[in-house]
């Protein structure tokens, strides 16, 4: 059971510039073979398949605590994706102009099949395959596995980053960077506890120098980069048992989160796209018939949802015009 907060596991900039382009490079990073929901999709399957859970308890723990912690990253990534597309089709449906200027886009699914939003798919509109994942239901094969995917996950990221310049894109894969590291550290520790093999000396692997990436040093400044998350209020204790020692970079002391998730922060209000029907060709309908349907259930005259605002991010700059 997974308990849904609202809010973002970190901050994320409001729309600037549109950048369509750019969101069908980052989709990789959702729907590639080392996407985030391959990641989220082989940790969860090896949660669900993992028997002798009470013999191997800690390690039961380690895998089911990062397969939460992966549902977040996936929203993450749509985020910034839907963040980027925001402002490319405007207008009212119908009329001439609206959707011509990204019919020449490299994913035109993002406006004819996504409503200016994510997908299912990778950068090259691939979608999104179950043999990219692997719960053999044998220990030290899926911790290995699971530690070579977070490689090769960190190392698209690091790609993306230096290939986008948008400050969502920029954003998300500063904090990612970090998170996947952690994630990288915790198999690698499971599988020295689990068989004695020293795989910190295979750090830093690949060689991202997170530490002098600006968007990634908020992260590492608040210690982002040695703490795992229970994502449970009272389950999956055990985890400390196999996430412990030193960092094999930094030699800091690796720990379990007194705080069961990270604090997070509200996601921004979208606004609607018109002229993909996002969520309708006519807002103002929706927000009233809304409106009505809160009245009648008692509920406040205002939604009562928090959404960040203009003033609640210092990371949004304007950036290059896309090329459409």
């Amino acid at each position: 059971m997974i308990l849904r907060i609202d809010r973002l596991q970190t901050e994320m900039p409001p729309p600037s510039d549109p950048d369509p382009v750019g969101a069908a490079a980052v989709q990789e990073l959702l729907g590639g073979k080392y996407g985030e929901m391959s990641t989220f999709m082989n940790y969860t399957y090896q949660s669900f398949n993992f028997r002798n859970r009470q013999g191997a308890r800690p390690f039961y723990d380690l895998i089911a605590s990062i397969a939460a912690e992966e549902f977040g990253h996936i929203e993450l990534v749509s985020t910034a994706i839907n963040t980027m597309l925001t402002g490319a089709t405007e207008g009212k449906p119908g009329e001439l102009g609206d959707l011509t200027g990204v019919k020449a886009t490299r994913n035109t699914q993002h406006f004819i099949n996504g409503g200016a939003g994510t997908l299912v798919q990778d950068s090259n509109a691939k979608p999104w395959s179950g043999d990219y994942v692997s719960a053999s239901g044998d220990l030290v094969e899926d911790l290995t596995h699971n530690f070579f995917l977070e490689t090769g996950a960190r190392n698209g990221k690091l790609k993306v980053y230096e290939m986008v310049e948008h400050p969502a894109a920029r954003a998300l894969t500063g904090y990612l960077l970090v998170r996947g590291g952690v994630h990288q550290v915790a198999y690698a520790r499971a599988l020295e506890n689990l068989t004695g093999v020293d795989l910190m000396k295979l750090f830093p692997s690949p060689r991202i120098p997170t530490d002098k990436i600006p968007e990634c040093q908020p992260h590492i400044k608040r210690g982002e980069h040695l703490k795992l998350y229970r994502f449970s209020h009272d389950d999956f204790n055990e985890i400390k048992a196999v996430f412990n020692g030193p960092h094999p970079e930094t030699g800091e002391d690796l720990f379990v989160a007194e705080e069961p998730h990270p604090e997070g922060a509200p996601a921004y209000d979208l606004p609607s796209q018109p002229a993909v029907f996002a969520p309708g060709p006519d807002p103002e309908f929706l927000a009233e018939v809304s409106a009505k349907l809160r009245k009648a259930a008692g509920l406040p005259s205002k939604p009562t949802g928090v959404v960040a605002t203009d003033g609640d991010s210092g990371v949004a700059k304007k950036t290059k015009k896309a090329v459409k």
